[in-house]
């Protein structure tokens, strides 16, 4: 084991999860004040919000001390609490959450300030404006099967799927999110600054994450990282596909501990992981809020 990749494992994995129980506390906090609110709202969205902002955050936590990585079944800890299986299970939920909280905000941002007749009357342009949002959480949906299966069978080929299924998802709503960027803007003669301030900051995170998480999958992770490998491995002809009860059994029970970095996939793994587990998690914390249009009478913070 090389020393100079586990001197500093404790130090990241420390600074990790302190940065994840903060976000919890802070959830925690969002969560019973839009509860108390609610009175003052119509219909279920904030509800929704704020219940699976709450299953992410909570499933991050987990996760952040119980780090894993599918494939070799790495784990943090020698314990079945950090068993490869059973965090996939509660990714699988968190997952879903993420995907709905964006799927839910798009939608409400759409109720909030409509496409023009124009954009309703062209087919295409109507189904990316009002129906990607569902393609975006169809996609993620389907990627947790894929990833579950990947997990079980160690084909590489299923890992793949869901990672493209990823980035598909989020390319669909990206003409969405840049739309409503622009709708935003144009409001600013007609609406109050202090009512559209969810608005500019949520239209600005969503823009800003679809460019940059489409640019990072479709021009390097995917074409570069990621198929390459695969096709490869399946042209050698020795793939291994476990199948039946006892690759269930070793994706759940098989855990091995390791805090040597190299391991773990070096300097991409840590990028990916850090930033999934504090990013993702801030802009979930913000999307929990409910983003939408504000009352006259009504204060965001």
């Amino acid at each position: 084991m090389d020393n100079s990749t586990t001197d500093w494992a404790w130090p990241w994995w420390t600074v990790l999860v302190v940065i994840n129980a903060a976000n919890l506390l802070i959830c925690l906090y969002l969560y019973s004040r839009s509860a108390r609110s609610d009175a003052l709202h119509t219909g279920n969205y904030r509800k929704y919000m704020r219940t699976l902002g709450l299953i992410f955050i909570m499933v991050a936590a987990y996760r952040s001390v119980f780090v894993s990585s599918y494939l070799e079944q790495l784990a943090w800890f020698d314990t079945l609490a950090n068993s490869s299986l059973l965090i996939r299970f509660f990714a699988f939920f968190a997952e879903l959450s993420f995907a709905g909280l964006f799927m839910f905000a798009l939608l409400q941002i759409n109720r909030d300030i409509p496409v023009s007749e124009d954009a309703k009357a062209n087919g295409f342009t109507s189904f990316l404006y009002s129906k990607t949002p569902f393609v975006l959480f169809g996609c993620i949906f389907m990627a947790q099967f894929f990833a579950t299966t990947a997990l079980i069978t160690k084909f590489e080929l299923f890992f793949a799927i869901e990672e493209s299924l990823w980035a598909l998802a989020f390319l669909a709503v990206t003409p969405l999110a840049l739309n409503q960027l622009q709708r935003v803007k144009t409001m600013q003669d007609s609406v109050s600054v202090a009512r559209l301030k969810m608005l500019r900051v949520f239209t600005l995170i969503t823009a800003s994450w679809c460019v940059l998480y489409c640019s990072y999958a479709l021009v390097y992770h995917l074409p570069i990282e990621l198929w390459p490998h695969v096709i490869a491995d399946l042209q050698s002809g020795t793939v291994v596909i476990k199948t039946g009860t006892s690759a269930i059994r070793d994706a759940f029970l098989v855990v091995n501990e390791t805090k040597d970095f190299n391991a773990w996939g070096g300097m991409g793994f840590l990028i990916w992981h850090s930033g999934y587990f504090s990013i993702c998690g801030w802009i979930v914390l913000f999307l929990m809020s409910g983003p939408r249009m504000l009352r006259e009478d009504e204060r965001w913070l």
